[in-house]
């Protein structure tokens, strides 16, 4: 009974601190449905942001070691159908097939970005030409929406999860891009620079066309998330982790590693039902979920000490499912959630709604980003465990709507 009392009154705690928050973001400047003003770009220019490097995630931004001083990102290569030199003629013009699927295809027609392939067209939603094609104000450097992020939605760990996302944030974000206010706290990385491209070239009509396909797509979980103080060793290739054995005789040293659970399905023939492996620190589900559900708020003494931070669940939901232009967050790519809390601590993602964002994560460290994104990728669905405190949550948003 005073456990159930305590976690209620943290619950209402925690509440109390989003409840703000919620409000704040409920009564900003928002476009009627279906339509998003654009974001005016701040003073300044965003990528000379300064970005404290002591606290980045590394490991969700695919890199070992943090980046020298003026290092920038190379360009990524345009989508070509051109036979790479250095593999057999043979093995890449081979059809290949995958378990469930009508489609063969070559190598050389899984690689062309600018005509996606579809290995499960009943996953979804029929490929408009932005999903498959890309924006069509591009001669040059076109790519499908779905060769990046997957017709299905799912995306990969080195980019962004798109399925069941509200249209309106969708629009929302590709606005952020299009105008400056959406950038990587980690100057390497070379596929935020080729968004940013895609976005300047999308008209308004594409984006919606896209945020409205993607908003179409029910989320299914596909990371299975593992606390263990051992991985396997890896190799990065395009900011993901690969594999390079099957036992795990490497320490974890506080990352959080996402692995593709089958290397030729996910990485070679881009296989979107194939699922990934996320080994997280011993500890960081439990470190995770306090933070997430109750903002790091402890009971010392019957004293409530009040977290550094603010509940997940205040504003993206009980069950981290979202509210209204809110986004999903459960079940999502750790990498990918580590990247956009450091993105946001350090100002370089900005734009409506964000600024509040980062007020929640200001105070965040390195394994404080670990735990939270290693807990939110385990929550889906919802775990009956945290009913309790889910209720409690309920309860308390229900009273603050009243007021």
């Amino acid at each position: 009974m005073r456990r159930s009392l305590g976690v209620a009154v943290l619950c209402a705690v925690s509440f109390a601190a989003g409840a703000l928050v919620q409000r704040l973001y409920d009564r900003r400047d928002t476009a009627p449905a279906g339509e998003i003003a654009s974001s005016v770009a701040p003073p300044g220019n965003l990528a000379t942001a300064v970005v404290d490097f002591t606290q980045q995630p590394l490991w969700a931004y695919g890199f070992p070691t943090p980046p020298a001083p003026g290092e920038k990102a190379e360009p990524q290569r345009p989508p070509s159908r051109a036979l790479r030199p250095n593999e057999d003629e043979g093995e890449q013009t081979r059809p290949r097939s995958l378990p469930g699927s009508a489609g063969t295809f070559t190598l050389v027609d899984i690689r062309d970005g600018s005509n996606v392939i579809d290995w499960y067209p009943d996953d979804h939603p029929p490929m408009t030409d932005i999903i498959r094609l890309g924006p069509s104000k591009l001669d040059t450097g076109r790519r499908g929406c779905g060769f990046c992020h997957l017709p299905n939605g799912l995306g990969r760990p080195e980019n962004a999860p798109t399925a069941g996302l509200p249209a309106n944030y969708f629009v929302q974000q590709l606005k952020d891009f299009k105008n400056g206010l959406r950038r990587s706290a980690d100057p390497r990385k070379p596929n935020t620079n080729t968004m940013i491209d895609l976005a300047r070239a999308m008209t308004d009509n594409e984006m919606m066309q896209a945020a409205q396909y993607f908003a179409a797509i029910k989320w299914r979980p596909r990371v299975k998330v593992i606390e263990t103080a051992l991985v396997p060793k890896t190799r990065i290739v395009g900011n993901l982790f690969l594999a390079t054995e099957t036992e795990r005789t490497e320490p974890i040293a506080g990352r959080i590693i996402e692995v593709p659970e089958e290397e030729e399905r996910a990485e070679r023939l881009r296989d979107p039902r194939s699922g990934f492996l996320a080994y997280v620190p011993p500890g960081s589900l439990a470190r995770g979920k306090q933070l997430v559900r109750l903002g790091g708020a402890e009971i010392v003494g019957n004293q409530i000490v009040q977290g550094k931070t603010t509940a997940c669940t205040a504003c993206h939901a009980p069950d981290l499912m979202g509210v209204g232009d809110v986004p999903p967050i459960a079940g999502r790519s750790p990498s990918y959630l580590a990247r956009q809390i450091f993105d946001i601590q350090q100002g370089v993602r900005r734009g409506a709604a964000v600024d509040l964002m980062k007020v929640a994560v200001a105070k965040l460290n390195a394994d404080d980003i670990t735990a939270i994104a290693a807990y939110v990728a385990s929550k889906f669905p919802p775990d009956p465990e945290d009913t309790e405190a889910a209720d409690a949550i309920r309860a308390d948003r229900a009273y603050f709507d009243q007021r």
